[in-house]
């Protein structure tokens, strides 16, 4: 019947008996109590109450709250991560969003919050970190703590890495908070301190000595990897389902001490380069482990002949000397076939005209899953050849997974086949390292997902000059990570 109609109702007595007012009540009660046992009553009660989002507004929201926090210099080290901590925090609690900042130590703060949800299945982490790499201004247009915005862009040392990656989290949340339309789960919240020298006083500290803020967490969405825009302009939604190893080591070379004057025939300096030299020749073995394997054959569906075959074998296709020549020159690409080692920090004399006792070097080697880091230490030492040249080290710990077919990754597809055209979605496993590490130690599967749409030459900025994230990567980030979390599956789907 159409609203509005009722025919031939003026000869009908229209006054329900009790029996059936009885009856209504009991159907009600009965209707009433199966919708709490399905969790599906706060279904129906938020979805009356949902308030329509405006998505342009929390852009601009995102991109003034990242200027904002850019403009907290949190170069780690020292990190100083407490005042961007509390900045975020304040933003959370005008939204009506408790928010606690945790110090792990003086001055390194992490923000912590958490938005109850239904309690229909195990919460889920949006995880970031609040420090930042180096920058040095005399190579950046514009000051890299200015949090300055031109052209559509914001630009500041963090705008990509993680910065902006902590605000989108948070407008995703407070977004949730403003609909009035909870998830089926806990959203918590992490912005940590330390992650770029290891995490130990950041996301390592908080799950030894604050596990209550993880609990029984089952994903965490974290930094790793992003949606990527082909040259084609084709996008591929890249997803981080592993890390290479961190293995960082510090070589230290002995020798007289003396004048610059009178130089010996062998000094520290002399001992030390020699062997950065034999390293520098070196060349690691190529190792196609499997999610690289499918990561590639998966791209291969957008490029021509011949390339398209192969990429679709590559394990195969690295074994022609000129094609890995050619495949080894992308640099992202040959850090995903074969452990790297990159020397980074040197130190040798303060002064000219002095010659030191002691020079060092370290050494940021990046090692394939699987790979075991004292059989690449022993390696190491052969390339040097030289006994009297000390290895220690700094940073190291086991590679890590998480399953390419979870709930999660079914959400991120959903996201995907409504946001970008059905683009598609491929494991990957990310050459850096993130935190991720010490959430999966904890039970947790963790995936490196950013929702920002970066070409090659945005990526390249992250720990580079002109840092930048685009004021409309902002605005839809916030609305794709809305919808990976709206899409996750509810506890009766599990």
């Amino acid at each position: 019947m159409r609203r509005g109609s009722a025919p031939g109702t003026g000869s009908l007595d229209l006054g329900p008996s009790l029996t059936h007012l009885r009856a209504v009540r009991r159907a009600t009660r009965e209707a009433r109590r199966l919708l709490v046992a399905t969790g599906m009553l706060g279904c129906f009660a938020t979805a009356a109450n949902a308030v329509e989002l405006d998505w342009r507004k929390l852009g601009d929201e995102t991109a003034e709250l990242l200027a904002n926090v850019l403009r907290i210099d949190t170069t780690n080290p020292p990190g100083g991560e407490i005042a961007a901590a509390n900045a975020l925090a304040r933003k959370l609690t005008a939204e009506g969003i408790a928010a606690e900042v945790i110090e792990s130590a003086p001055g390194r703060g992490s923000l912590y919050a958490r938005l109850p949800g239904r309690g229909g299945a195990r919460p889920v982490i949006l995880l970031s970190h609040l420090d930042v790499v180096p920058a040095d201004a005399r190579s950046w247009r514009v000051p890299p703590f200015a949090g300055a915005r031109e052209g559509g862009f914001v630009y500041g040392r963090g705008a990509l890495d993680c910065k902006g990656i902590g605000a989108v989290d948070l407008m995703a949340m407070i977004a949730i908070k403003r609909s009035g339309e909870p998830l089926d789960r806990d959203l918590i919240l992490l912005a940590t301190a330390d992650e770029e020298t290891g995490g130990k006083a950041g996301a390592g500290w908080l799950v030894q000595h604050r596990p209550d803020v993880v609990g029984n967490a089952e994903y965490c969405i974290n930094e790793g990897d992003h949606i990527h825009q082909l040259p084609s302009g084709r996008k591929v939604v890249q997803l981080g389902i592993g890390e290479k190893t961190p293995c960082w080591v510090k070589l230290v070379a002995h020798g007289e001490a003396g004048h610059g004057s009178t130089p010996p025939a062998m000094t520290a300096v002399t001992r030390l380069v020699r062997a950065l030299n034999k390293i520098r020749r070196y060349r690691t073995p190529v190792r196609v482990v499997r999610p690289v394997e499918a990561y590639f054959a998966a791209l291969a569906r957008f490029e021509k002949e011949p390339l398209a075959s192969r990429l679709a074998h590559l394990g195969t296709a690295l074994d022609d000397p000129i094609f890995l020549a050619e495949f080894a020159r992308n640099p992202r690409q040959n850090a995903l076939i074969r452990n790297t080692i990159t020397p980074t920090v040197l130190e040798g004399s303060p002064k000219t005209n002095v010659i030191p006792a002691e020079a060092s070097a370290h050494l940021d080697c990046r090692l394939l899953p699987g790979e075991k880091p004292a059989e690449f230490l022993d390696q190491l030492r052969d390339v040097i050849g030289d006994d009297s040249i000390s290895i220690e080290t700094l940073l190291s710990f086991p590679a890590s997974s998480s399953d390419p077919d979870s709930g999660l990754t079914a959400a991120i597809r959903h996201m995907a086949g409504r946001e970008l055209g059905g683009a598609p979605v491929v494991p990957s496993v990310t050459p850096g390292f993130t935190d991720s590490h010490y959430f999966r130690e904890h039970g947790v599967e963790s995936y490196g997902f950013v929702p920002f749409i970066l070409a090659e030459d945005e990526e390249k900025t992250v720990h580079g000059t002109n840092e930048r994230v685009s004021v409309e990567n902002l605005r839809g980030g916030v609305r794709r990570l809305v919808t990976v979390l709206r899409a996750l599956p509810s506890g009766h789907q599990q």
